[in-house]
């Protein structure tokens, strides 16, 4: 396993595991030093990592020997994975919104919605009131249908083992749990129940820009369903073969 360290607020390594487990033993790395390996979404203090390495007790009496020098050698270039900020989530979103849209349409037009339509404007001729109460009858069970898709879609693309939609796999982001993992089925629908409330006439619009508008302030760039359900939105698809220590981003977030 390869371990990365931070200290003064660079970020150091890779370095082996039993080098820095010497290094706690030894006091070259204190255990509230922060280290980071791949898996992890946040650093951690190395004696939470590393729970039973401690320095070894001196004996009364004795000089201890002055620590080795720090072995940190530089900053690495590479680029790290970040919490994933506005213009990729939109970009998604907007790729998502029309893979959604193509087969909800064919599904909406043939539950009958082009009927609804043209009733509507030949009953609003007549009667306004009653040609809208029955539009509204007749289109709801469509709108369920699709909402029901678009729903489906998410929760069963997040849980997968790419861990994001056809719109987070083509800008290169992922969803993952707090511990960079893929999410399960549970967490992903609870993320996702947010998009129900497009159920709702009057909220379909405001409600999701509540729970949006976090994401652009949180230090982690989340939104209230990322924070209820214990989620983050990283860059990086989940079959990359090298990931390096998450650092926060300074741009917003939007829906994803």
């Amino acid at each position: 396993m390869q371990v990365w360290l931070g200290r003064n607020g660079e970020r150091f390594g890779p370095y082996t595991e039993d080098e820095v487990r010497q290094w706690l033993r030894d006091g070259t790395c204190g255990p509230d030093e922060l280290g980071w390996h791949d898996g992890m979404t946040d650093w951690r203090p190395l004696g939470e990592l590393f729970p039973g390495e401690r320095p070894a007790a001196v004996p009364p009496g004795a000089v201890p020997p002055p620590p080795p020098p720090p072995p940190f050698l530089g900053v690495t270039d590479e680029a790290a994975p970040e919490y994933a900020g506005f213009w990729l989530r939109f970009g998604a979103w907007v790729i998502d919104y029309i893979v959604i849209t193509v087969p909800s349409t064919f599904i909406a037009m043939a539950m009958g919605f082009q009927h609804a339509i043209t009733t509507l404007f030949q009953q609003m001729e007549t009667n306004q009131a009653a040609a809208m109460s029955a539009y509204l009858d007749e289109v709801r069970p469509i709108s369920y249908i699709v909402l029901l898709i678009g729903f489906a879609y998410y929760v069963l693309c997040e849980s997968s083992k790419w861990q994001g939609t056809l719109g987070k796999l083509a800008v290169g982001i992922r969803v993952t749990d707090t511990s960079g993992q893929r999410l399960t089925l549970g967490r992903a629908a609870g993320r996702n129940l947010i998009r129900l409330a497009n159920a709702v006439p009057f909220l379909s619009v405001f409600l999701p820009m509540v729970f949006y508008v976090t994401a652009a302030f949180s230090e982690r760039k989340q939104g209230i369903h990322d924070m209820l359900a214990g989620t983050y939105v990283l860059t990086g698809r989940a079959d990359a073969r090298v990931a390096s220590a998450p650092r926060s981003g300074t741009s917003g977030t939007f829906d994803a």
